[in-house]
């Protein structure tokens, strides 16, 4: 009877224990590419290509300070966030550049500030999502 509650316990702490240990990899992902770069976003009737016809959106987090700090296709923001799970919401974004680009800057500062989950999915790609949806999906940019 004890050699059976042994095996019993000890199979459930490998379940939680891997469990955990994958939770903790999805997030620490989410840091250790050091500059994500939009390839997707929802909503805008104008083709990505025209709402980004020189440079794509980068993004990058900061574990230590709980911030984002990258380029919005024209000018540098910062803001915090806060992430529990795969919940994540994004603060008021700081002072930037204030360079006029197009309507592809306002786009992505209008979506950034709906998202409320993210993942990354099994290809390693960010998705920044409202509710179950992708919304902005990111890459890789030293890739």
């Amino acid at each position: 009877m004890k050699f059976k509650s042994i095996i019993i316990t000890s199979i459930f702490s490998l379940i939680l224990f891997a469990c955990a240990s994958t939770k903790n990899d999805t997030n620490d992902k989410l840091y250790t590419t050091t500059n994500w770069e939009l390839e997707y976003i929802s909503g805008p009737r104008i083709a990505f290509s025209g709402l980004y016809p020189n440079k794509k959106p980068v993004i990058t987090f900061n574990k230590e300070s709980m911030t984002v700090t990258g380029n919005n296709s024209c000018n540098g923001y910062s803001a915090g966030f806060s992430t529990s799970g795969s919940s994540i919401s994004f603060g008021e974004a700081g002072p930037t550049t204030m360079m006029f680009c197009g309507e592809g800057e306002k786009v992505f500062m209008n979506m950034i500030q709906k998202i409320d989950k993210y993942k990354i999915d099994q290809d390693g790609k960010l998705n920044l999502m409202v509710g179950d949806v992708p919304m902005m999906r990111f890459k890789d940019a030293n890739k």
